[in-house]
């Protein structure tokens, strides 16, 4: 699960981690208050979205003006701002094309900024352990560096047996560059975000920019938090916080009926039973010459509700112009599985391409509940023929 910056902080300083002081606001009005009762001469007005790269963003109907990160010099400045965000869809890198539509800011007070740095915990799965990455290059985004500059990216895996220690922050800071007052409280700023990272079960936190101040304080004057949602019946608190609005309506669909989906930028949708069965079958879609239209893994042990409640979120995405159900029956049996498609095919009023392969558990009786359903559905023999049938299908009946 993701949150908000302006969410994450109020997270970070409970943990002792030092963040500029900042309001949320929804409505300029709300906006012109804060900036006032921060007080300053300084503010700076983030849009709040769920993406990377805002502040080089730009907004839909104003591709030339100014992104979704600006410093305003004055209180009307502030206002006159959260105007031209607020209700407005700001496009970045992360977000696409398509933009996400603004509907809150972060009124923040200005800072002294001497030094940017970047600075981030994660699950490295590599160690099996959670790592610190820092850079001096802050304020660009990770996976740049990492390929221009890689020499610039400090890594070090924390033994979940000790825990942080000051050492680690003293390592990371020397690394850094900080000198001075600086390295006592970047390692206080470290420990302070590794008690956060672990007692949230977060999967990543991530500070970029990390600055250092022209009075050598060390602050988050970015965050980003995201949650392993396994986790968050412990934390009533943090899952209070989950925008809908951010988040992709059938994802969250698909996540009420227990489905691992997500939805992606091609025409063929799939239906498969195994993370790794669903992987190999978007790669042979892809060598046929099409793509796939989202990542469906309805489980071992799905029912023939949830297979069915499968077929109607494919169905429901526009660009979907052809279906590829692969099924491996283990402990999931083919029989079940013809039967939600059946019944999801016949409630939908099915009008794209179906192409199914079934192999496994109760496999003749799955083929013979499909050849005996009336309805137009593509038998295919393995996960070759499956691909071919349906890319061509669906060049077919374009």
């Amino acid at each position: 699960m993701n949150i908000h910056e302006y969410q994450a902080k109020s997270l970070l300083t409970k943990f002792g981690v030092a963040v500029p002081r900042g309001t949320v606001a929804f409505t300029a009005a709300e906006a012109e208050k804060a900036a006032r009762d921060l007080g300053g001469k300084i503010w700076v007005v983030k849009s709040q979205i769920h993406a990377g790269g805002r502040g080089a963003g730009k907004f839909q109907d104003d591709p030339n003006g100014a992104g979704g990160v600006r410093l305003s010099k004055s209180v009307e400045e502030v206002t006159q701002n959260a105007g031209q965000m607020l209700g407005h869809v700001l496009i970045t890198k992360q977000t696409g094309p398509a933009g996400k539509l603004v509907q809150r800011l972060y009124i923040e007070e200005g800072c002294d900024i001497k030094r940017e740095l970047y600075l981030g915990m994660l699950v490295d799965r590599a160690t099996s352990r959670i790592t610190i990455m820092a850079s001096t290059e802050g304020g660009m985004e990770i996976e740049e560096v990492a390929a221009k500059t890689p020499e610039k990216i400090l890594k070090l895996a924390i033994d979940p047996a000790t825990g942080i220690m000051p050492f680690h922050g003293r390592k990371i800071a020397f690394g850094l560059g900080l000198e001075g007052k600086q390295v006592g409280a970047a390692v206080k700023f470290i420990a302070a975000m590794y008690r956060a990272f672990t007692e949230l079960d977060a999967s990543i936190v991530e500070i970029n920019p990390l600055v250092i101040t022209g009075a050598g304080e060390v602050i988050a004057l970015d965050a980003k938090m995201n949650f392993d949602d396994n986790a968050l019946y412990r934390h009533p608190d943090v899952a209070e916080m989950r925008d809908e609005s951010e988040e992709d309506p059938m994802e969250m669909e698909a996540a009420k009926h227990e489905l691992n989906y997500i939805k992606l930028d091609g025409s063929i949708g799939c239906m498969v039973n195994g993370a790794g069965l669903a992987m190999a079958t978007m790669d042979i879609i892809k060598l046929h010459g099409s793509a796939p239209a989202n990542f469906l893994d309805v489980g071992g042990g799905a029912t023939k509700e949830r297979v069915t409640s499968a077929f109607k979120i494919i169905l429901s995405d526009p660009n979907v112009k052809g279906i590829l159900v692969n099924i491996f029956g283990g402990i999931m049996r083919c029989d079940v599985i013809a039967e939600g498609v059946v019944a999801a095919a016949r409630e939908v009023s099915l009008r794209v391409p179906l192409v199914v392969r079934l192999e496994g558990t109760n496999v003749e009786l799955g083929k013979k509940i499909m050849a005996e359903s009336g309805l137009p559905i593509i038998s295919a023999d393995d996960l070759g023929d499956a691909a071919a049938k349906v890319v061509r299908a669906v060049k077919e009946a374009a």
